[in-house]
């Protein structure tokens, strides 16, 4: 690994940088600010580049601090030089620098796990490259099978909804059903769209009469670090309720559960 300053002239954007949204997640710090905190500051980190064969350089990560720096007008650039010859390593190098910010749109990290799956076709090399759990990668990946027109709109992990709504909204629905389902849960926290989206079971024609439950607080839920910790629970109820909860999250019922909530009541 080299490190020394490259003249930004030589320096091609790369397909390989995960980050495609430049937007995304900068409506309060765009490239303008950051052009004027480099300038005020310096370039705190370095840039990342691979080597071409031709003598010039490929972007791996960085992409922001480049453009940045292009608009100061700055003719070289501060770069660490990895000596990468494949495209998926290049990859999970742009995505291990981006892959932890609220600010990288989600469908860029999406289609960057993707791509790593897609070479190691093994969820734990995909872990041990990333840091990232496997249920968190495979939520990522079913972002991929939204409709086109809500992946458009995804620009930070709120986007529309927040990604484990979308995730499961995916999951459920069909794309030309998307759009309408996520504007009939608007409006909910995500906890309460996530219950409507489980019990409709995929079935667009039971969203208003869940829509109305939740409108009565049917989904709202009280969160306690344990259930012993829960004084409005009585300790006799205490195993029925684990038990109810257990059936409810394995199987999606909800009978137990609710039979439970009523001798609560």
């Amino acid at each position: 690994m080299e490190v020394k300053d490259i003249k930004l002239s030589a320096i091609q954007l790369s397909e390989s940088n995960t980050r495609k949204d430049l937007a995304a997640g900068t409506e309060d710090a765009g490239l303008d600010e950051l052009a004027n905190s480099i300038k005020e500051k310096g370039l705190l980190n370095p840039i990342i580049v691979r080597r071409n064969s031709d003598g010039s350089y490929s972007l791996i990560a960085g992409q922001r601090r480049f453009l940045a720096c292009q608009k100061l007008g700055w003719e070289t650039i501060p770069a660490i030089i990895r000596e990468i010859t494949d495209d998926t390593d290049a990859t999970i190098i742009s995505l291990i620098e981006n892959v932890h910010r609220a600010d990288m749109n989600p469908i860029d990290k999406a289609r960057a796990f993707q791509k790593i799956y897609e070479k190691y076709m093994d969820y734990n090399k995909v872990v041990r490259e990333t840091g990232v759990s496997v249920s968190t990668i495979k939520k990522y990946q079913t972002l991929l099978n939204l409709a086109p027109s809500i992946q458009e709109k995804l620009t930070t992990a709120e986007g529309p909804a927040g990604i484990g709504t979308l995730s499961k909204l995916a999951e459920t629905f069909t794309p030309d059903k998307q759009e309408e389902v996520l504007e009939r849960i608007g409006g909910f926290k995500q906890q309460v769209q996530l219950e409507i989206i489980k019990r409709s079971g995929g079935d667009v024609g039971k969203l208003e009469d869940l829509r109305v439950r939740a409108l009565e607080g049917a989904f709202d839920t009280h969160l306690c670090r344990s259930l012993n910790d829960c004084q409005f629970i009585p300790k006799e109820l205490i195993e029925p309720v684990k038990e109810a909860i257990k059936n409810f999250n394995e199987k999606g019922g909800t009978n137990s559960f609710e039979d439970i909530v009523r001798k609560l009541k």
